[in-house]
């Protein structure tokens, strides 16, 4: 008998339901094309954490920047239908604005039972160690040659993979260069001196070609202040403009530290959540937001790759939500 029927069409399953009398063959064809009801599809997604802010350079020295917000990539989440599942856009960490008091961290970016760790906080001068751990970790103060904040390499294992450590500081009496905020490819650079160390280098997305997640620039009391790492890094303060920048949003960049005795730590960069479906499937989510709506104004739906749908949701005021796939 031919496939499908005595016509020799073959028949196409609707996501609800799939009646009368199946070839397996056929059931496969339509399991593949993620067409068959109930059935499990793939998700791609990126989940980029919100960077850490750069620190306040107090006393003639110059302070760290800010750790790029942690980065996660993969093709392996299964979905399943008519499943509520979390997302959580972080906001960047604010950069500190008072003497001896490190950058704030960022938050943390959630896509179900995925986590990206927001990126820690730059050092100030005898401010201590609170906030510099992150996704990646803020750079070091340049006074009295500090350790930058460590990344989250693993919990154990040393390959979590999220993002790098920060730069270290230096004491010497002329520049005191900070350390950089380390990035989701590379660590910070140490700073010399008379210069900041710079931010480490960010990710590129596969589902976007964008760079995601770089690190902050470090301080530098005199000279030139550590550039921000590729993917949204801030630049760290100088001589001639003290404050550090503030990282990029929706890219998790570390903001710059501050420069020159006095200027303020860059706020660091929102993250993002994207996800990549087959275009067989719409998500819906809680703001409102379809594949052809625009209700949610934090979610840009994307369909111009052939066979996907994508989804981006950035950072609001109300940064968790919930999405259903149909």
């Amino acid at each position: 008998m031919p496939r499908g029927g005595v016509l020799g069409k073959r028949k196409v399953a609707s996501l609800s339901s799939a009646s009368g009398i199946w070839n397996l063959d056929d059931v496969a064809i339509e399991r593949k094309g993620f067409r068959w009801p109930g059935s499990s599809f793939p998700v791609e997604y990126l989940v980029v954490a919100g960077g850490g802010g750069g620190a306040k350079a107090s006393n003639s020295t110059a302070s760290g920047g800010g750790g790029a917000g942690g980065f996660r990539t993969a093709t392996g989440f299964t979905a399943m239908l008519s499943t509520a599942y979390t997302v959580t856009t972080g906001a960047g960490g604010p950069g500190s604005t008072s003497n001896n008091i490190n950058g704030n961290k960022g938050q943390d970016s959630v896509f179900d039972t995925i986590t990206s760790f927001g990126g820690g906080g730059g050092f100030a001068q005898q401010a201590g160690s609170s906030n510099g751990d992150g996704g990646s970790g803020g750079g070091g103060e340049g006074f009295t040659n500090s350790n930058g904040g460590s990344g989250f390499l693993g919990f154990g294992s040393g390959t979590d993979g999220q993002g790098n450590d920060g730069g270290y500081g230096v004491t010497s009496p002329n520049g005191y260069g900070a350390g950089g905020g380390g990035g989701a490819s590379t660590a910070g650079d140490n700073g010399t001196s008379s210069t900041g160390g710079n931010g480490g280098a960010g990710t590129a997305s596969s589902i976007t070609g964008l760079t995601y997640a770089g690190g902050g620039g470090g301080g530098v009391a005199s000279g030139t202040g550590g550039s921000g790492g590729a993917g949204g890094g801030g630049a760290g303060g100088n001589n001639s403009s003290s404050a550090g920048v503030a990282g990029t949003a929706n890219i998790g960049g570390g903001g710059g530290g501050g420069g020159n005795g006095s200027g303020v730590g860059g706020n660091g960069g929102s993250g993002i959540v994207i996800l990549k479906i087959p275009d067989t499937r719409t998500a819906t989510f809680s703001s409102g937001v379809t594949a052809n709506g625009n209700t949610g104004s934090n979610i840009t739906p994307n369909t111009s790759v052939s066979g996907y749908k994508i989804y981006s949701i950035t950072a609001t005021s109300t940064t968790s939500e919930t999405v259903t796939f149909s």
